[in-house]
């Protein structure tokens, strides 16, 4: 990684000197759309080429990458096949929206490395400039269609996250910023341009410009959600804009009766099906995240309780749950094992359950009965910082993005990034 990120930034700088500086390149892991494979594919727009100078590369054919071994890959297409040396590098001969490189279908600008991760996945790394970055992210962020005022304020947002993490190699999922390569839209794009360099300081500091689909109402201060210091452009309050998006969900005690279970047939393992499937797949992942390897059917979920223990936002702080499972090891075993999490933090149990699911901690009731767990809440993700629903409502009130800017991010300045 340390070779690409040198020899490209020079060569980059060198095909397209006057547009962007070193210090303005953004390096993103392809992780969202490319999964963990062992295989990809690549198609070449324009001229590209390869830091190895055996590779003569041709535009519209598709290529296909495989692993082979630990350091090295096969590279088939054009009717031939070789095996070629890790990192692969393929760069624009100049950076131009009409040199472009589809990885799985997907296009993207700038250079492009294929890298093996963890010995079995290969990983694509993207490096690009920072506006060009900007405008593959805002649309997949926000809705492309709303209002240009708040597609500004989500492009300042946006670029002062990805400006606080430039030498860094962030990846293209949730945990950073969504990134959908050069899948750009009008607005979107107008959006960035307008904004070009502007970022979100405070004290002369960039910030972190943290936001989230909606808070629910109410904001919340950074400090609740990930300790730390209290910022004074988190504070907690009401927030009018905010359309709510109250949300609940059911979650059956019982997932499987394992009395009804046939279990001389030879295919009993593969007829056992859970009741809430979209949960119990989030807890199996969480579970085999987490020492459980193997394969596992949620059995029942015999408790799940919400403290009373409550923020000064009014969210909640902690909760109770146990899952019972079956977890078929390796050999074959079979184990009736038992999660418990005693008057535990909600972060730890609102990825058991998934973050889609359990949209946030701003709960209103947890109801139970002899089936069923019924969980009501308002908000979606964690409510620091900008509420997109909020500004896009502020946009329609035609509340321009300075304004959008100061009320989710009180005392702070706009101003403009310069690299020195």
């Amino acid at each position: 990684m340390r070779y690409f990120l040198i020899i490209f930034t020079l060569l980059f700088l060198f095909v397209f000197p006057d547009s962007t500086k070193a210090e303005d390149m953004v390096t993103v892991k392809l992780v969202n759309y490319i999964g963990e494979s062992s295989h990809v594919y690549f198609q070449l727009k324009g001229d590209y080429f390869a830091l190895d100078p055996t590779l003569s590369l041709k535009e519209g054919v598709n290529y296909k990458l495989t692993i082979d071994g630990d350091e090295s890959l096969v590279l088939q297409g054009a009717g031939k096949k070789q095996e070629i040396n890790v990192p692969f590098i393929l760069i624009p001969q100049s950076y131009k929206d009409e040199h472009r490189i589809y990885v799985n279908n997907r296009p993207y600008l700038g250079a492009m490395e294929f890298g093996i991760e963890n010995k079995e996945f290969i990983r694509p790394v993207n490096q690009l400039p920072l506006e060009d970055y900007l405008k593959g992210v805002v649309p997949f962020e926000v809705f492309p269609n709303w209002g240009l005022e708040t597609l500004k304020a989500q492009a300042l947002a946006a670029r002062t996250y990805a400006v606080s993490r430039i030498a860094e190699i962030i990846d293209d999922t949730i945990r950073f910023q969504v990134y959908g390569g050069y899948t750009w839209y009008e607005n979107t794009t107008k959006a960035v341009e307008e904004t070009q360099g502007e970022v979100i300081t405070y004290q002369d500091q960039l910030i972190n410009a943290f936001y989230s689909a909606s808070n629910g109402g109410i904001t919340e201060n950074n400090a609740n959600v990930w300790d730390g210091k209290p910022m004074p452009y988190f504070p907690i309050k009401k927030d009018p804009y905010d359309p709510i998006h109250p949300w609940e969900f059911v979650l059956h005690q019982t997932q499987v009766l394992l009395e009804d279970m046939d279990w001389y047939n030879s295919n009993w393992w593969n007829k056992i099906e859970e009741k809430d499937q979209a949960i119990t797949t989030s807890m199996k992942q969480w579970l085999k995240r987490n020492g459980y390897p193997g394969d596992i059917k949620i059995v029942s979920i015999p408790r799940f309780e919400i403290s009373n223990q409550k923020l000064d936002s009014n969210r909640s702080v902690k909760g109770s749950i146990t899952v019972e499972f079956l977890h078929r090891l390796m050999e074959g075993t079979v184990l009736f094992e038992q999660l418990a999490l005693e008057d535990a933090a909600l972060d730890h149990i609102r990825p058991l359950i998934g973050g889609t699911t359990f949209k946030s901690y701003l709960i209103d009731n947890l109801e139970e009965n002899e089936e069923m767990y019924t969980l009501k809440g308002k908000g979606f993700g964690h409510g620091v910082g900008m509420s997109q629903w909020g500004s896009h409502i502020m946009g329609q009130q035609g509340k321009t993005y300075e304004e959008i800017i100061q009320f989710y991010f009180p005392k702070t300045s706009i101003t403009n990034w310069v690299t020195e």
